[in-house]
């Protein structure tokens, strides 16, 4: 099995999956300013009002099309550069200086949060779902640290698969353990993969850490809409939270942003506890990445040999393609009436 329709949603560089999807850090964006962001091929201006409330709407006023943000934020709301046309912050013209009042027009606005230190953008029509996390601390007040930005030459897809690549773990990282993953659908836009692991009793490493888990080495993934991942693993006693938060770039590449997260911890112990943590979930996250990361700048992926050992995989593509795809750049919903078997075309 192996992703070459043009309608299927993995590993397609010209759609992707109707989701929360980064757009900048939040330290990046001070009260009274506006950026340029170009999101999965669109240009958006994005802007934090007096209020702090972060506002994202199309980056083209509808008068003549100049960028919004060459412009300047007043209130919780932007004002054009080129002719002051001035818009609120549900992209209602609230004020046209030529005309004396305002005009009967508007600019599209799109859902935005802040979470974890990074500003989210939900790109798509429906009402949003869940913005993304790790299952253990859905309920939980968190403290967090940005890690490491990086670029990929490869899909946002592609790169997720590998924490779930169960043989690799063998080949790569020399761990003497067959790892064999279950899989759970969270909901339509999110699925988990927790392991179960045999074997590594000959490996001194092994021995040494089986005593601090009272069941399987922990180790968990769970995906939202195909494009951010969080890992769980560590001992029963501290675990580790690293999110690996992708966008696809042009040409089906990938920029991403790591995120280091943890539980909060009351106090100022609990803060320079958890500064000690985060810095530690980093070098774990390091750890792991260089390894492999070299193959995600060359690789072609195309799963035409699957084995036994890439179920996961599979799985993790299926519920890929079940979601609802939206276009590059225009972000409409794709066609799914159309048959993928009548498109078919070849990675180069």
């Amino acid at each position: 099995m192996h992703s070459t329709s043009l309608h299927a949603n993995f590993n397609n560089p010209t759609q992707f999956i109707e989701g929360w999807y980064w757009a900048l850090p939040s330290q990046e964006l001070k009260v009274g300013k506006v950026k340029a962001v170009t999101l999965l091929g669109r240009n958006l201006a994005i802007y934090r009002g007096v209020s702090g409330q972060v506002v994202t709407v199309d980056a083209y006023c509808p008068h003549m099309g100049a960028h919004l943000a060459e412009g300047k934020v007043e209130g919780d709301g932007i004002r054009c550069f080129f002719h002051n046309w001035k818009y609120d912050q549900r992209g209602i013209c609230i004020d046209v200086p030529s005309q004396g009042k305002p005009l009967p027009v508007c600019i599209k606005t799109w859902q935005t949060a802040e979470k974890y230190g990074m500003i989210w953008v939900w790109v798509g029509e429906e009402s949003p779902s869940s913005l993304p996390f790790a299952p253990e601390l859905e309920e939980v007040d968190c403290d967090y640290m940005l890690g490491t930005r990086f670029v990929k030459n490869c899909h946002p897809n592609v790169l997720l698969i590998n924490a779930i690549d169960a043989h690799h773990f063998n080949t790569v990282h020399n761990l003497p353990l067959e790892i064999v993953f279950d899989c759970q659908d969270l909901n339509a836009n999110a699925i988990a993969f927790s392991n179960t692991t045999r074997g590594g009793d000959d490996s001194g490493l092994i021995r040494l850490i089986r005593p601090l888990y009272r069941n399987e080495v922990t180790y968990s993934m769970c995906y939202w809409y195909g494009s951010t991942g969080t890992v769980t693993l560590g001992p029963d006693f501290l675990h580790f939270y690293i999110m690996f938060a992708l966008r696809m770039t042009e040409d089906g590449k990938t920029e991403g942003q790591t995120i280091l997260i943890t539980r909060k911890r009351p106090g100022c112990w609990g803060w320079g506890i958890n500064r000690a943590l985060l810095w530690l979930t980093q070098q774990v996250g390091n750890y792991f990445a260089k390894g492999d990361t070299q193959v995600f700048q060359t690789i072609q992926f195309d799963l035409k040999t699957p084995t036994k050992a890439d179920q996961s995989i599979l799985q993790f593509i299926q519920h890929v393609n079940r979601q609802k795809a939206l276009t590059w750049k225009t972000w409409e919903a794709v066609d799914s009436s159309i048959s993928p078997a009548l498109f078919e075309h070849e990675k180069h």
